[in-house]
């Protein structure tokens, strides 16, 4: 937990950041926040119309993630926690999709025997990459290149 500031008071500021931008924006949606483990809260809002907050790859979404948490980090003395930023359900639909196509890709590595490079991809979607690969037997992944390029390598296991 940060120092000043608890973590429902940080998810508060976030949920009410979130809930003035939207509100700015002429969209109505519904904003719950969820304590995910100590250090981590989700600050989720749904409804319709709410795509244009997620953008292609969902880079708007990140960026507003991003302002969420500076917001946050402005009226938190010390250090802030880990502040998720859903809308629409983006980030369990995008997940699920990255572990169908990382099953995918894993089962051509393992049938050709060739390793496969991935586009670059952001953290959050290499860990979910990183994290389904891990289950698979026979592939193992690794992360090459530099931020925003990094990118993953789905190779035979061995």
């Amino acid at each position: 937990m940060a120092e000043g500031m608890t973590l429902e008071e940080q998810a508060e500021v976030a949920r009410d950041f979130l809930q003035g931008l939207l509100a700015r924006y002429g969209l109505d949606a519904a904003i719950e926040t969820r304590i995910l483990d100590e250090e981590t809260v989700e600050i989720a809002a749904t409804g319709d119309g709410l795509g244009v907050l997620v953008g292609p790859k969902g880079a708007t979404l990140a960026a507003l993630q991003d302002v969420t948490r500076t917001v946050v980090q402005r009226q938190c003395p010390g250090k802030t926690d880990r502040i998720l930023v859903d809308v629409a359900g983006y980030r369990e639909k995008r997940a699920a999709a990255l572990q169908r196509f990382s099953q995918q890709v894993s089962a051509e590595v393992v049938e050709t025997g060739t390793e496969r490079a991935l586009e670059p991809m952001s953290p959050a979607d290499r860990k979910v990459v990183h994290d389904a690969v891990k289950e698979i037997d026979g592939v193992a992944s690794r992360s090459e290149g530099e931020d925003p390029s990094r990118y993953i390598v789905i190779a035979p296991a061995g």
